[in-house]
């Protein structure tokens, strides 16, 4: 009976196996992957084998260290990246983000960056926050979001999601900025264009020696990524994101992330919310 367990597996997967895709997936994106993971991992990679009609994890990982193509290196990266998201995750980190916005001086075109956009959730809640902050559909503010998964950024490039996704919104909010499927759509929603328009979309490694993108930022939304880094690596990718921030900028955080370890990089001004350690 196909349970789960490895008696159930149509491939060998071997702790040596497992132990090669660690430290791949921790080279390539610095994720480090705990002992219980295994299973996980098995099952993602399992349907790449399949896919490519490998017939062992060993000739997948042999072929993808030897000669394995970029687009290969993405499908492997993008299987063991999770992605959990949804709209207004941690409401309070919006309402500092509001705040923030209208103490910006006058004409000063805001810029925020999502560094974790995943699907698409919390960038479009960062533009809905903006929107309501200036009272338009067209307000002083550009995002960037970025994610290292292709596919779920092609997911949050469409702007399409499931009505379910958006029914803890206010009825006011789900009115304003999205649009209700029907025929064959029914049961979906769409942003509306005008938010589309405030956000470009782009794939970014945080493990990249360099970020191909300009600051300052007023804000850097990094939520629910380091937890997958061990500090070694929370501090480098910190390292090269803080100096990103203006003087007065806001670093966002994921609610079990915490940075005591780079005090001299980052300082807490709230809950899990922070600002430049050289700025005072």
């Amino acid at each position: 009976m196909a349970d789960g367990s490895v008696e159930a597996r149509d491939f060998v997967f071997t702790a040596r196996d497992f132990e090669r895709v660690r430290k791949l997936i921790y080279g390539k994106a610095g994720i480090a992957l705990a002992d219980s993971k295994e299973e996980m991992v098995y099952s993602r990679l399992a349907r790449r084998l399949r896919a490519l009609r490998i017939d062992s994890f060993k000739s997948y990982l042999d072929g993808l260290e030897e000669d394995g193509t970029e687009q290969e290196w993405q499908e492997f990266t993008n299987a063991l990246t999770t992605n959990l998201t949804s709209f207004f995750r941690e409401a309070h980190h919006f309402d500092a983000l509001r705040e923030t916005l209208l103490r910006l001086p006058r004409g000063h075109r805001a810029t925020i960056w999502c560094a974790a956009s995943s699907t698409g959730e919390e960038p479009y809640s960062l533009a809905i926050a903006a929107c309501e902050a200036f009272g338009t559909l067209t307000p002083p503010v550009s995002i960037l979001a970025t994610d290292i998964d292709t596919n779920v950024l092609a997911t949050a490039e469409r702007g399409v999601y499931p009505l379910d996704r958006i029914e803890k919104m206010s009825a006011e909010r789900r009115k304003k900025f999205f649009l209700r499927g029907s025929g064959s759509v029914a049961g979906q929603c769409r942003v509306v264009e005008p938010l589309r328009k405030l956000l470009t979309f782009r794939q970014l490694n945080l493990l990249n020696a360099t970020y191909p993108v300009r600051g300052p930022f007023d804000a850097i939304f990094c939520r629910n990524v380091m937890i997958y880094f061990d500090k070694p690596t929370q501090l480098a990718v910190l390292r090269r994101m803080v100096p990103l921030l203006s003087r007065e900028g806001l670093f966002f955080a994921g609610h079990s992330e915490s940075f005591f370890h780079a005090g001299e990089v980052i300082r807490s001004v709230g809950r899990t919310i922070y600002r430049r350690a050289d700025v005072h």
